[in-house]
């Protein structure tokens, strides 16, 4: 009964059309008007689950992603991306340049939604015109934009580490995210080298030496902001926290004094822009604490395990039914509410299986990322159809060769912890 108090009342303000966050915080007053609690606890926790220095990291890597993103780097790593794909002069050529762009862009930016409407902005157009189908186009840049999710460095990574009460690194949930990312990109390369040779897709061209050199040494400010951010963090020469204010700070100079693409009048807005996702986002946190901290006054997660090992004592098969509701509920929620709110529950559940909880935010993390792809809450599917200015129709018809890609990566990152365990075993994290 406990769980249907807070669980059924927080899907019933859903349903009636409260935000998210003002649902959490409703579903944890309910709690602990069931249980018998002062209301005052509930806000307290509120207050407190805010309160974390860890928190920086996330306006930090925001407001860096966004100043890369519509400072001029999205145009020069398109650039980059096609230098390295004209090398092999492959049919289907400019959808792998979306493809490998996309994961430069997911090293800067740690969203799924930036690197749509960057990378998209430029590519959609430019594979169009180059013969390839716009629906088609559109595909390419969703799918590979759940790269952002995994690719270090990830703002739901980050958020994933706070749901857990902070108990994992964000270093170690970067480096994590490594190896499924650059899985998922190259199993993509994959799909559209087959439908390019299928469909008829143009041949890649190669650029001219020196215009490659000038492209790569025009992109290289920009990469260098992944070197800065992973560099310092595995050298020890400053925390995540400290990274990103790094990044900031570079983005900035990079974006404003050398591409100067960016107009100093603009600048204004992007900060209110950022302003106003942190400030979501960290509304979303604070309520979800709340809900975390009735959770546990009512030893739901403990009752969730039992019940779980009623089903099954395999941990294949519980991990399975795991990914199943992971991928139904990223289709619902969106993506930040989704990892505050079945983390608590669910990470207990593995970790009694023996999942790394590293490997199970991966695991996390990879069936979300799905769920942006997927209507009614698809945010990513919903920027990405407007950005290509096609129907959601058209793209649903044509996506699921790459949701079939995307769930063999899912298998894989699910049932061989490997893929993301070794990079921070390799590096001691």
């Amino acid at each position: 009964m406990d769980a249907l108090i807070v669980i059924g009342g927080l899907l019933l303000a859903i349903a009636l059309g409260v935000p998210i966050a003002y649902a959490l915080a409703l579903a944890a007053l309910a709690g602990a008007w069931w249980i018998g609690i002062p209301t005052e606890a509930v806000m307290l926790q509120i207050s407190s689950g805010v309160s974390k220095f860890a928190m920086l990291t996330i306006p930090f890597f925001v407001l860096a992603g966004a100043i890369m993103a519509e400072g001029g780097m999205a145009r020069r790593l398109v650039a980059f991306a096609n230098v390295l794909v004209g090398l092999l002069r492959l049919r289907g050529g400019l959808s792998l340049v979306n493809i490998m762009a996309t994961t430069f862009m997911s090293g800067i930016s740690g969203s799924s939604v930036a690197d749509v409407s960057a990378i998209g902005s430029v590519m959609i157009p430019q594979m169009e015109k180059s013969g390839y189908p716009r629906v088609f186009s559109t595909n390419v840049t969703i799918a590979a934009s759940v790269q952002g999710l995994l690719v270090p460095p990830s703002h739901n990574a980050v958020i994933y580490s706070l749901a857990t009460g902070g108990t994992i690194s964000i270093a170690s949930l970067f480096m994590a995210g490594v190896m499924p990312g650059l899985l998922l990109g190259i199993s993509l390369m994959l799909l559209c080298v087959v439908l390019a040779y299928r469909n008829g897709h143009p041949t890649g061209e190669a650029v001219p030496l020196r215009d490659a050199l000038k492209i790569t040494i025009d992109a290289a400010w920009g990469l260098i902001t992944l070197v800065i951010i992973l560099g310092g963090i595995l050298g020890g020469v400053f925390t995540a926290i400290e990274a990103g204010a790094v990044a900031c700070v570079y983005a900035f100079f990079v974006t404003m004094f050398v591409y100067r693409d960016y107009r100093w009048r603009d600048l204004p807005l992007l900060v209110y822009r950022t302003l106003r996702t942190v400030a979501m986002v960290m509304m979303l946190i604070a309520c979800a604490a709340a809900v975390g901290y009735m959770m546990a006054l009512m030893q739901m997660p403990a009752k969730i395990t039992a019940f779980f090992l009623t089903l099954s004592s395999n941990k294949y098969v519980i991990l399975l039914l795991i990914n199943a509701l992971l991928l139904v509920l990223g289709c619902l929620v969106d993506m930040a509410p989704s990892i505050l709110i079945t983390t608590p529950i669910l990470l207990p559940v593995v970790m009694k299986f023996g999942v790394d909880p590293v490997h199970f935010g991966m695991i996390m993390l990879m069936n979300l990322g799905i769920g942006l792809c997927h209507p009614p809450v698809g945010a990513t599917l919903f920027v990405g159809c407007a950005v290509g200015r096609v129907r959601m129709e058209d793209v649903m018809r044509q996506i699921w060769p790459f949701y079939g890609v995307m769930f063999l990566v899912l298998m894989a990152v699910t049932y061989i912890p490997a893929i993301s365990l070794w990079l921070p075993r390799a590096l001691s994290l």
